[in-house]
């Protein structure tokens, strides 16, 4: 079968695409607290073998991974990484219900999904499964061997899937990776991803103790004349790592902070012609950048800067009514994004190096996950073909050499050894966010896209 014939079936059948999309939206999948997780395995399992292929939902000490494998009898294999998690929804305000999958008009946007998980990402998964339909129910099989690991854990920083791989190398062999992502911006603009940037999470944990302070419960706060706080202890530590510029202060923080390479130079130059400055704050719903600079600037501190960011503080009493407590415990949830070429341990030894210094040896430090940066090249492979995809439907690509945020693509780059390319057409937003979304023309655009890329990968 042709191309166009596919591209034809797909844009015939998008109504019965986007209720695919609606199907997998509308089954909570909380890993956080397990809600839904073991029926949205069973889905997605269902879902592949649907659509011709084999699937096992696996055990892990923590939620199952979904395996699966569809043999086209090519030359070629595509290792499609995704996941089923989405993130909790309680303490947002949404204007309609998160796990029904209601399909709005939105200013802007026009006829958009909104419900948790249909931006990030199940409906990009649900359209990549609905491509390979596509080739079923034309008679055919895709052009390339699929492969197929998808994760329930995610949310919680994939905390299990590098066992996983570890024990199931020889059932992940393949040429490339791929994860499927909604890629372009409100104005159309095409963007794909090469990279992610590392991540830290943690948790530091202040108590009373010899330093001062309640050491087994809360009491009257009328004793902070003369007893210690926990909670100003850890707000007084905090603030010691970070200036007021937002510079992290801890020493060697930035020694391995690398240069872009010249391909990534290349990259950057093209992505200052269309970002938008305005656009971003908007998306973002803030007024102004942290930094002073314009354009290029922002983007090279995007690129290639670490971040220490304060996800919560959690201390005392925050509830209705009034009372006076000196608490005896305060903690703080932090994340670290880290670059090119950031070690881990070694940015752990120095934060408790850090704290140390500053006469905060009694903070704990709990290190909830942590995973590596990982980065593709431009001129792999499985990036070209994307880049030739997206061409192919008459819009210009721009290449991002990696994401502000995180996902595990070292297991693909460092630990299996392959190229990876994240990316396709289409818009959403508002992930980890109230009213997240994608919009249903943005759905469209996506199989048409992800169809036209594996055609050209089976090619290249």
């Amino acid at each position: 079968m042709s191309e166009s014939e596919v591209l034809a079936y797909l844009d015939a059948h998008q109504q019965e695409h986007v209720e695919q999309v609606r199907r997998f939206v509308r089954q909570p999948s909380i890993s956080a607290d397990g809600t839904g997780i073991t029926a949205m395995a069973d889905l997605v399992a269902s879902r592949i073998r649907a659509i011709g292929g084999a699937a096992e939902i696996i055990p892990t000490e923590g939620h199952p991974v979904v395996w699966g494998r569809l043999d086209a009898g090519a030359p070629k294999t595509l290792l499609f990484y995704g996941m089923y998690d989405v993130q909790p929804v309680e303490g947002e305000t949404w204007t309609v219900p998160p796990f029904d999958g209601e399909i709005v008009d939105m200013p802007t946007h026009g006829r958009s999904m909104v419900a948790r998980g249909v931006f990030n990402s199940k409906g990009p998964m649900a359209g990549f499964f609905n491509v390979l339909g596509a080739y079923r129910a034309l008679g055919g099989k895709p052009p390339v061997n699929i492969v197929f690991m998808i994760e329930g854990e995610e949310e919680l920083g994939s905390r299990h899937l590098p066992q996983f791989v570890e024990s199931h190398r020889d059932r992940l062999r393949a040429d490339a990776a791929y994860f499927a992502f909604y890629g372009q911006d409100p104005r159309g603009v095409s963007n794909i991803y090469l990279g992610t940037k590392g991540i830290v999470f943690l948790e530091f944990i202040c108590r009373g103790g010899a330093w001062g302070g309640p050491e087994k419960r809360m009491i009257h706060g009328s004793n902070a004349v003369w007893i210690g706080s926990p909670t100003w202890r850890l707000l007084q530590a905090l603030a010691s790592m970070m200036g007021r510029d937002e510079q992290i202060l801890i020493e060697g923080f930035y020694d391995e902070v690398a240069d872009l390479d010249a391909d990534e130079e290349h990259l950057l130059e093209r992505l200052t012609e269309v970002w938008n400055e305005r656009e971003t704050l908007a998306a973002h719903d803030v007024r102004r950048f942290k930094f002073e600079g314009r354009g290029e600037s922002l983007l090279r501190n995007y690129l290639t800067l670490p971040t220490l960011n304060i996800d919560g503080i959690v201390s005392g009493w925050i509830g209705p009514g009034s009372k006076t407590v000196l608490p005896n415990e305060a903690r703080a949830r932090v994340d670290m994004r880290l670059v090119p070429s950031m070690d881990i341990e070694r940015i752990l030894g120095r934060l408790r190096r850090h704290l140390d210094g500053q006469g905060y040896a009694d903070i704990q430090i709990e290190v909830w996950q942590t995973y590596p940066w990982a980065r593709t090249k431009w001129k792999s492979t499985v990036v070209q073909a994307m880049v030739a995809a997206i061409k192919s439907q008459g819009i210009e690509p721009y290449a991002w050499p990696t994401l502000a945020g995180s996902a595990p693509m070292y297991l693909f780059s460092t630990v299996l050894g392959m190229p990876f390319v994240m990316g396709g057409l289409g818009h959403g937003g508002r992930a980890h966010s109230p009213d997240e979304y994608a919009t249903i023309e943005g759905m469209r655009l996506f199989e048409r896209s992800v169809a036209a890329f594996l055609e050209r990968l089976a090619a290249s």
